[in-house]
């Protein structure tokens, strides 16, 4: 059976490290499974995720912002995680397009219903089967970005009420959706959120 299993929640909250965990246990018990993230996951995608993240792009506009993270989804869902699925494999995917509800619409204010029609057209309505979201406080999972090896990007540099706005957007999203979404409180240990994760994605396959 195919599945397609997003990872969601604000900076610092350990989506990545995650996603990689969960993959790793996945082809471990025989699953195809692929691993992808956003923005990038192509060619075409990783030049657009060097143009959002580079902080002397400070001018850009929120609007500019949304349009180059769909641009990027929508080579994503073509390219890669539609073949994927086509062939019944399970797609683990680090952010998707809930990230641009939450960031540019909750964070920025951008209208919802815009957001979302653009984000079908990116994605040819593509939904996730299942959305991990790990729920962090800003403020800490900002802390962690800085200590962190990865270079601090142009969205991290936002004033901490903009991530706190996009948070709650998250929050809300599950909130509205709680067949999709699974919330893990990611201020616990890595262990411990994986084993919440492990099992919430071998229900969705028990199916």
């Amino acid at each position: 059976m195919s599945l397609f299993i997003t990872f969601e929640g604000p900076e610092g909250s350990g989506k990545t490290t995650q996603c990689e965990r969960l993959e790793q246990h996945l082809a471990g018990k025989h699953y195809d499974v692929l691993r992808t993230r956003e923005p990038g996951g192509t060619p075409i995608g990783q030049q657009v995720r060097g143009v959002l993240f580079d902080q002397n792009n400070g001018a850009m506009t929120p609007e500019a912002e949304f349009l180059l993270f769909s641009a990027s989804r929508a080579q994503l869902v073509r390219e890669v995680i539609w073949p994927q699925l086509e062939k019944g494999g399970v797609v683990v995917c680090d952010r998707f397009f809930d990230s641009s509800l939450a960031y540019q619409g909750y964070g920025h204010r951008l209208e919802q219903g815009v957001l979302r029609e653009v984000t079908r057209l990116a994605t040819g309505g593509l939904q996730p089967d299942l959305t991990l979201l790990l729920d962090i406080a800003p403020e800490d999972g900002l802390r962690r970005r800085k200590q962190q090896s990865e270079q601090w990007n142009r969205l991290d540099a936002y004033e901490l009420s903009f991530h706190t706005r996009a948070r709650q957007g998250f929050l809300t999203l599950a909130q509205a959706e709680p067949g999709r979404w699974e919330v893990i409180d990611a201020s616990q240990t890595s262990d411990a959120i994986f084993e919440c994760v492990r099992v919430r994605v071998q229900r969705a396959l028990a199916g």
